[in-house]
């Protein structure tokens, strides 16, 4: 790999989705040495948006691929974020009733 290839993450990692990257999206990679087999990927959305994020993705966590679509990173970020939303709308919805509770 060097600097500027366009890679995809091809396993869902908890330490890359706290970040905002899913198994999927497209990237770049900014450097052209890695660090104990880690790459710095950038990870855009289409236009001038801001980007995702810049990150630290392990060699065997990507695969290089041809070129890059942003637009597919903003599809799975709004998959994402839509679970994320629905998920807190169930416990918002009835903040004190006790039925949510487990027991």
């Amino acid at each position: 790999m060097k600097e500027l290839d366009c890679i995809e993450v091809i396993v869902e990692k908890k330490v890359y989705a706290c970040e905002g990257v899913h198994i999927g999206m497209q990237g770049w990679i900014c450097f052209d040495e890695s660090a104990d087999g880690y790459w710095l990927v950038n990870f855009p959305q289409y236009g001038g948006k801001k980007d995702i994020a810049t990150i630290s993705v392990k060699e065997d966590d990507m695969k290089i691929i041809p070129r890059m679509d942003a637009r597919i990173n903003e599809r799975i970020k709004a998959q994402f974020d839509e679970t994320e939303d629905s998920e807190k709308k169930s416990f918002d919805d009835k903040p004190d009733d006790p039925s949510d509770y487990m027991i």
